[in-house]
């Protein structure tokens, strides 16, 4: 298997930085007057820097490609300096890429490299921290709060009572495979490149993790014919990394519209907030829909925003 990646001339580059907007996902920094690829992790090597390079210091580099290895990395990365280390401990981190920083951290600490970690380092959570988080504060019983006391109203815990025979019967009487209605990879917003050719001029359906597993025609009803983008505003990080990413969507993938299908869960709601928030940062109108769907898969509101 074969990976483009940019590759950046140093003699040729003046650090004008014209090429990092056009990185959408962060992975060239301007470091000591000269654009740094920080993480060839996230380099998708569409070339978008390459046209706003005035010195034709990028260029894009086909290889085989081979499991990504942060050791080899921070080998590279170390030879930069420290200030480009910082760049590529920052973009993994912020990228939520936790395992590779604690791989960047032991390899600096096993070569005795004299440098600041602990705004990196992964603070370990006590099992009373983790619980907290979880579920709030105990209560003056000492039993932490559940989601029905105050909790998230998300993280309360409930039971259908499902008629199976109804479901059986519906079941035997259409005995058909029901294909896939899905036309892309990846899917999480995270993963996504937002220019890739499924998004130009498409209608995308921005929607909550859980809806697809609340709703039992998702695929036939709502994602058919559409180019598709799951989030979780709840538990996600770095969500301005999202609006980003929807942004460019709007601006340069020219998306035809944009279909936000959440849980009737207050924390869902946030999902409808990035999207309204990425229509306005790019100045492009587009029909943007809200669809709110119950917990147990039944529509509750549908509009245009």
């Amino acid at each position: 298997m074969k990976r483009e990646i940019i590759v950046i001339d140093e003699e040729k580059c003046n650090g004008c930085g014209l090429c990092i907007p056009e990185c959408h996902e962060g992975a060239l920094q301007i470091i000591d007057e000269k654009a740094r690829l920080v993480s060839d992790l996230f380099c998708d090597g569409l070339g978008a820097c390459i046209g706003h390079c005035p010195e034709d210091a990028l260029t894009i580099e086909e290889r085989e490609a081979e499991p990504y290895d942060e050791v080899k990395v921070m080998e590279i990365m170390v030879s930069k300096g420290d200030n480009t280390i910082k760049a590529h401990l920052s973009h993994l981190k912020d990228h939520g890429e936790h395992e590779f920083v604690n791989q960047a951290i032991n390899y600096l600490k096993k070569i005795n490299h004299n440098m600041e970690l602990s705004e990196f380092e992964e603070k370990k959570e006590t099992p009373k921290e983790i619980v907290e988080k979880l579920f709030g504060p105990k209560s003056t019983s000492g039993i932490p709060h559940s989601g029905v006391m105050g909790g998230c109203p998300g993280s309360q815990a409930m039971e259908f009572n499902i008629d199976t025979e109804q479901v059986e019967k519906a079941g035997n009487q259409a005995r058909v495979e029901i294909k896939s209605e899905l036309r892309q990879w990846p899917v999480q917003l995270h993963l996504l490149n937002p220019q890739a050719n499924y998004f130009r001029n498409a209608d995308v359906i921005l929607t909550a993790d859980c809806v697809a597993y609340s709703m039992g025609d998702f695929h036939n009803k709502y994602l058919k014919g559409k180019s598709l983008a799951i989030a979780c505003p709840k538990l996600d990080s770095n969500l301005e990394s999202y609006v980003d990413k929807l942004t460019s969507m709007i601006n340069d993938a020219q998306i035809n519209t944009m279909t936000v299908l959440r849980m009737e869960v207050p924390c869902c709601g946030g999902l409808l907030q990035m999207a309204q928030t990425a229509a306005q940062n790019s100045g492009r109108k587009i029909p943007l829909k809200e669809i709110v769907v119950g917990v147990q898969g039944d529509v509750l509101s549908e509009q245009w925003i």
